[in-house]
C-alpha cells in the first residue's frame, strides 16, 4: 500500500525545498539542470523569495554532489550510493543548507527535510533524515567555528589522503579533472579553479549599443531599483548582482535594449576586427549571442550567416535577433563539418569566420552545475575530434587576408592550445 502524505498548511519554505527536491531528482533521472529548474518555476506559484530559495538550493546540491556524498557516507548507516534515490536527494538538500547557507538556521534546514521525507511519501525513513542531518550538524559545532573564520563545508570530515581524491572531495570534482588540474596547475591555482568553479555565476547583460547606451540602460535600472554595475573591459556590458528569476520583467527586455550575454563570452566577437558590410560566418552560431554581437558591431551592415544543425536551437538565434531588431543575422541550418561540401562557392568568401566550437564547457562549470558530472575523459576526446574537423573544413571559406577565430568555453589544453597548434603546423606543412 503507497504510504499517504501528512496534510495541512506546509511549514515556511517548505513549498521552495519541495521543488528544489524535485529539480534533483530531475537531473538525477537525466534532466539538464537549467531545463529542470525552468520547469520547476514555470509549474510553480511561488513568490519570488522563495523562487531564489529553489535556485539557490538546487543548483548548489547538484554542484555539491560529491561533497555532499561524502557525509552522507560519513553520517548514515549506508554510503550515498546504496541510499534509495529519493533519499539520497533529500539528504543533499538538507546537508546544503547546513553546510553553504548561513542565513538558515540548523534547525530549519532539519525540520523542514524531515518534514518533506513525511509528506513526500518517505514517512518510514524520516527518522534517517533526522538522525544524518543531526549528526552532521553536531559534527560541525564540535570542529568548531567563529564569525570571523568560518568552516569550510568538508571541516568535520576525514579527508582521503591522496591530493587528488581530497581536492575531487572538498570541491565537488570527479577524480579525472581534479587530477588534470593538479597536471596543469600548481596546487594553489587548482584550488582557486576549484573555487570559482563553485561559486555562483553572475547575471551578465550586454546593451544593443545600436538602440540605447549602456549608461542609459544603467539609470533605467537603477530607476526601477535593480541594481546594476557596469562590466569592466567590456564597453556594453553590465552586471546585475542580485537578479534571478524570469529576466523578461525586466526594463529593456520587450523593447530590445539587451540580451544576456557572459561577460568572457562578450570579449570574442571583437576579436575578428569587424568592419561595415563585413561578410561573416558564425559557425555553431545558436543561441546567437555572439552573433548578434557581431551584427551590432558592423552597424547591422553586413552579413551574418548563422549556421546551427539544430532547427530548434536555430529559432533562437532568429528570435534573439528579431527582439534586438537585427535585420542582417542570416540563420542557415547546416553543419560545418559538411558546409565545403554542400556549399563550394563558398570558398574564400568570408572576411571573418566564427567558430565558437561545441566544447567540455570546463571553462563554465560555475554557470552549468551538473556539466561536471557529465563530462568523461572520453567524452572530451571525441569532441577534439569534432572540433578538429570543423576547424580544417571551415577553414578553406576563409578570403586570403581574412581572419578566423576559434573560441571555446573551456580550458583543457586538447581543446584549445593543442589542438591549434596542430592546425597552424597542418597549414604551414
Amino acid at each position: 500500500m503507497a504510504e499517504s502524505s501528512t496534510v495541512g498548511v506546509p511549514p515556511p519554505g517548505l513549498p521552495a525545498r519541495k521543488e528544489a527536491w524535485r529539480v534533483l531528482e530531475a537531473v538525477a533521472a537525466g534532466a539538464f539542470a537549467d531545463t529542470a529548474l525552468e520547469r520547476a518555476r514555470a509549474c510553480s506559484s511561488l513568490s519570488p523569495a522563495d523562487r531564489s530559495l529553489v535556485t539557490e538550493l538546487s543548483l548548489g546540491s547538484i554542484r555539491q554532489r560529491r561533497l555532499l556524498d561524502a557525509w552522507v557516507d560519513a553520517h548514515g548507516r549506508m554510503s550515498a550510493s546504496r541510499q534509495p534515490p529519493r533519499l539520497r536527494w533529500l539528504l543533499h538538500l538538507g546537508l546544503y543548507q547546513l553546510l553553504f547557507n548561513q542565513r538558515i538556521p540548523d534547525s530549519a534546514a532539519v525540520g523542514t527535510s524531515v518534514e518533506l521525507a513525511k509528506r513526500g511519501g518517505l514517512g518510514r525513513l524520516a527518522p534517517v533524515v533526522n538522525a544524518v542531518l543531526r549528526s552532521a550538524a553536531r559534527r560541525r559545532m564540535r570542529t568548531g567555528s567563529t564569525e570571523d573564520s568560518p568552516l569550510e563545508p568538508w571541516e568535520g570530515l576525514s579527508l582521503p589522503s591522496d591530493p587528488i581524491q581530497a581536492l575531487g572531495v572538498c570541491h565537488s570534482l570527479p577524480d579525472w579533472l581534479a587530477a588534470d588540474l593538479l597536471q596543469w596547475l600548481a596546487p594553489d591555482e587548482a584550488e582557486a579553479f576549484a573555487r570559482a568553479s563553485n561559486s555562483s555565476a553572475p547575471l551578465d547583460l550586454r546593451v544593443q549599443s545600436l538602440r540605447t547606451s549602456r549608461e542609459a540602460m544603467l539609470a533605467t535600472f537603477t530607476a526601477a531599483g535593480i541594481e546594476a554595475v557596469p562590466l569592466p573591459d567590456t564597453p556594453h556590458g553590465i552586471t546585475l548582482p542580485r537578479r534571478s528569476g524570469d529576466l523578461r520583467v525586466l526594463p529593456g527586455y520587450a523593447r530590445g535594449l539587451w540580451c544576456v550575454q557572459d561577460r568572457n563570452a562578450q570579449r570574442i566577437a571583437p576579436l575578428l576586427d569587424l568592419h561595415a558590410e563585413d561578410k561573416v560566418l558564425d559557425v555553431c552560431a545558436a543561441p546567437g549571442g555572439k552573433s548578434t554581437h557581431i551584427a551590432e558591431l558592423m552597424g547591422d551592415l553586413g552579413e551574418v550567416w548563422a549556421l546551427d544543425r539544430s532547427s530548434k536551437r536555430l529559432e533562437r538565434v532568429r528570435a534573439n535577433g528579431e527582439r534586438l531588431g537585427l535585420r542582417s543575422i542570416r540563420p542557415l541550418e547546416a553543419d560545418g563539418i559538411q558546409l565545403l561540401e554542400e556549399r563550394p562557392k563558398w570558398v574564400g568568401q568570408f572576411r571573418r569566420i566564427l567558430i565558437d566550437a561545441p566544447c567540455s564547457g570546463l571553462g563554465t562549470l560555475a554557470r552549468h552545475a551538473d556539466a561536471r558530472w557529465r563530462i568523461s575523459p572520453d567524452s572530451i576526446h571525441q569532441l577534439v575530434n569534432q572540433q578538429r574537423r570543423l576547424l580544417s573544413r571551415v577553414a578553406p571559406l576563409l578570403a586570403p587576408g581574412g581572419r578566423l577565430v576559434y573560441a571555446t568555453c573551456t580550458v583543457h589544453p586538447r581543446e584549445n592550445g593543442d589542438l591549434v597548434a596542430d592546425f597552424l603546423a597542418a597549414q604551414s606543412g
